[in-house]
């Protein structure tokens, strides 16, 4: 049987579960990875795939594919443009050994997540809490060529057979369910098509990024075709991420990465595509945005929600990249699929 036919049958009875559990939801909210049940929190539970890397077991969700029909089964999200990426060095290639995924590679989840910013954005010093082994990439192909975003989110390293919370384990789980397969997971808050959505962050090319995002550092990400372009011929979708929004936790205008380090909540980044449309990709094409001193003077920095709005901005200057140079992309990628929309 193929690593395909089994990924058909073992998802069967879980979207049938959850065909039940949503269908009492606003017919304004849209579940895009129908795998998924959203609670109370901003956490999502998900289901839990076991496979293996150099004989050791690890963990690992899937949440995004190249084929529609096996997004169908798994109740994923499709994007065909991670097709794209197939032959790249982002992509892991992957084997059936013993009915279970083996990857090439892994993630040690050791390290001591740090974001010390006693002076605002950017921080003083940080850390990723999560490291990927070197060709580590959540991106994998099948042998039949399917790509998938299968991010790895613990690895039983020391071979006891259980998974020790932080040390074992992406910061951002929550809880396991090793019984029935599934994982709790913390989202984030951000904004497309001037809607709330709510996404997972898993993976990032950037040292920053990933203390950010406090998710696995994963440089081989940075392949993935092209920088700076997110037509259909790419493996990227855009993303915005402001630098010097307002701050303040309850303040109605807050956005921004600035406001993020301060302790006032999620960055509320502003995404360009959903998982309904056809340039969707789970890989972030990240494009750091600062407001220009005279918009900030006159207190007009106020918080985006979509992503045309911000590049008009950008097209007269009232916003630029980093330092006053033209807005755009700025050469890392977060892997963050998105799981619904209000």
């Amino acid at each position: 049987m193929s690593i395909t036919s089994k990924m058909f049958r073992s998802s069967a009875a879980i979207v049938g579960f959850l065909a039940l559990s949503h269908a009492g939801w606003a017919d304004d909210h849209e579940l895009f990875i129908r795998s998924g049940v959203e609670l109370p929190g901003n956490v999502v539970q998900l289901p839990l795939h076991q496979g293996t890397s150099h004989g050791h077991t690890v963990y690992y969700l899937i949440l995004d594919t190249s084929d529609g029909n096996l997004a169908q089964a798994l109740g994923v999200n499709e994007s065909q443009k991670l097709q794209n990426a197939r032959g790249s060095s982002d992509v892991q290639k992957v084997k059936m050994v013993n009915g279970m995924i083996d990857f090439p590679a892994s993630v040690d989840f050791s390290a001591i997540h740090i974001v010390s910013a006693p002076n605002g954005f950017p921080p003083a010093s940080f850390q990723p809490g999560a490291f990927g082994e070197p060709g580590y990439s959540p991106l994998i192909e099948l042998p039949d060529g399917t790509i998938l975003n299968a991010p790895q989110i613990a690895h039983d390293a020391n071979g006891d057979g259980q998974i020790t919370p932080l040390a074992e384990a992406a910061d951002k789980v929550v809880a396991f369910d090793f019984v029935n397969h599934l994982v709790t997971y913390r989202e984030t808050n951000g904004f497309q098509g001037d809607r709330p959505v709510k996404y997972v962050s898993t993976d990032a090319s950037d040292l920053l990024a990933a203390a950010l995002e406090d998710v696995t550092y994963a440089p081989a990400l940075n392949a993935a075709p092209f920088l700076g372009n997110d037509d259909t011929d790419s493996s990227r979708a855009s993303l915005a991420a402001f630098v010097n929004g307002q701050t303040g936790a309850a303040n109605p205008q807050r956005q921004g990465l600035n406001s993020a380090v301060a302790g006032d909540g999620d960055p509320l980044n502003v995404l360009r595509w959903n998982p309904s449309q056809g340039r969707y990709a789970p890989l972030w094409d990240v494009h750091l945005a600062q407001w220009s001193a005279a918009v900030v003077a006159a207190g007009q920095n106020v918080r985006q929600t979509d992503w045309g709005t911000i590049q008009g901005l950008a097209d007269h200057k009232q916003i630029t990249a980093p330092g006053g140079a033209p807005f755009a992309a700025s050469g890392f990628i977060v892997d963050c699929p998105i799981v619904s929309r209000n």
